[in-house]
């Protein structure tokens, strides 16, 4: 499972029944302690998971024995120990020591509880985030995000795509000057990125017109809910030459199949850990456009004045009919009203929509994307129809001068993403250290 590098050592996961008789050496830190005089039951963890330990009073040196009786909860040891068949174990095996080492030892008044014997508050495990972190199912979260992110690039390398990185700090607000954080810039005023939207857009009109980047953004929003964070990371993607946004809807579809098969090949420890299981969608995803979206949730009971954008309520009715209707845990909307958007949308031919789509998966909002506007006349009538300084948008605007293809994108929030696949409450749980408008630090 894993390659052995720097240290000659076995992982948890990697200890198997077929290693009966095997010595191994594992790191990690121990779990709990049951002591029943001539036998001691000892479970040890480590990043891949968890392994009991035997002891039998007598079996084991003098020298040893005393530093097993020495141990304690969260102590960080180094073991050698014989791999040992045993039906009633957890993974059908367990370890006899022969050598333990302790590297650390730990306080016993823990201020969180490891274990989830009793619940913690979420914001004191965030205050305890690396105690936080050594519980399983914890860890499972972030192992799981990791192969997220793996299937995100294996897809875009597979499919030709060339990995970008466009700029975290911003010298003009990329779209209202709302919800951004200034920074100090040497003498001059900053800011961090909301998306960097526009750079990807500017990077395909410099002939990158496959291209992708994982990274992180910034929203100065006084939000508490579940589902916002103000620094989050997300994978996001630019084509060129496309007819319309149905090219990016089909991009993204192919690309949340993609993560949701490699998951079910390679993340089966993982979903197990966290009690999840999950079924790769299947194609076509549903597509809801507006106006017809105002339709079917006043026939749910939900009133909304055309233009007006969806909220909360209006998610999880879209998602109730898209489960009843079509069976499928994911779905776009398109065609999203003009007057909510920012200008770098392309309008819908005349009407008052956009070429402006979110994929949903249950009632929580995934990504936005869909078609740019790539002509130059349109771009400054956008401009001028948000109410916008042109002259604050030249560094951008000006190179739609020269011959921009018909492109488009989204851009997928990885924290939101593994919170839905993982099943989790909040967000901030799928964020090793979160930043929401009250937490800095740890």
């Amino acid at each position: 499972m894993f390659e052995v590098i720097f240290v000659e050592r076995q992982y948890v996961a990697e200890i198997n029944p077929s290693m009966d008789g095997n010595t191994v050496t594992i790191c990690g830190w121990i779990e709990s302690i049951r002591d029943l005089g001539s036998l001691k039951f000892v479970v040890i963890r480590d990043m891949s998971g968890t392994i009991q330990m035997v002891v039998k009073k007598g079996a084991i040196t003098e020298e040893t024995s005393k530093v097993v009786d020495s141990l304690s909860r969260e102590y960080a040891v180094k073991i050698r120990a014989l791999v040992k068949k045993s039906d009633k174990a957890s993974g059908g095996r367990e370890l006899m020591p022969k050598e333990v080492e302790i590297i650390s030892v730990s306080d016993t008044n823990f201020p969180t509880d490891i274990t989830d014997k009793t619940k913690s508050h979420l914001d004191t495990r965030l205050d305890w985030r690396p105690l936080d972190l050594r519980n399983v199912k914890n860890a499972a979260i972030f192992r799981l995000q990791s192969k997220i992110v793996n299937a995100f690039h294996s897809f875009f390398h597979n499919n030709g795509f060339v990995h970008t990185f466009t700029p975290s700090i911003m010298g003009n607000p990329a779209e209202s000057g709302s919800e951004v954080f200034p920074v100090v810039y040497f003498n001059k005023q900053a800011f961090l990125r909301q998306d960097p939207q526009l750079h990807r857009q500017l990077a395909v009109a410099g002939g990158l017109d496959k291209i992708y980047e994982i990274g992180p953004s910034w929203r100065a929003e006084l939000s508490h809910t579940q589902k916002h964070l103000c620094e989050h990371r997300t994978c996001a993607a630019e084509i060129g030459f496309i007819e319309n946004e149905y090219d990016v809807i089909k991009l993204e579809e192919s690309l949340i199949i993609h993560i949701f098969k490699k998951l079910s090949e390679e993340a089966g420890e993982e979903l197990k850990t966290l009690g999840v299981k999950i079924t790769v969608p299947k194609s076509p995803f549903p597509i809801l456009e507006f106006p017809e979206i105002y339709s079917i949730l006043e026939s749910m009971g939900k009133k909304l004045k055309h233009g007006e954008d969806l909220d909360t309520e209006s998610d999880k009715l879209l998602a109730k009919y898209v489960m009843e209707k079509y069976n499928s845990e994911f779905f776009f909307i398109n065609k999203i009203p003009f007057s909510i958007k920012p200008f770098y949308v392309m309008r819908d031919g005349n009407s008052d929509y956009a070429r402006s789509v979110d994929l949903y998966y249950r009632e929580i909002e995934m990504s936005s994307g869909g078609q740019r506007e790539h002509r130059y006349d349109q771009l400054m009538k956008n401009i001028k129809e948000k109410k916008l300084d042109p002259v604050g948008l030249e560094w951008f605007t000006k190179f739609f001068k020269f011959g921009v293809p018909g492109h488009g994108g989204f851009s997928i929030g990885i924290e939101r993403l593994t919170k839905q696949i993982a099943n989790i409450d909040n967000v901030r749980e799928a964020v090793l250290f979160p930043r929401d408008p009250e937490r800095l630090v740890p």
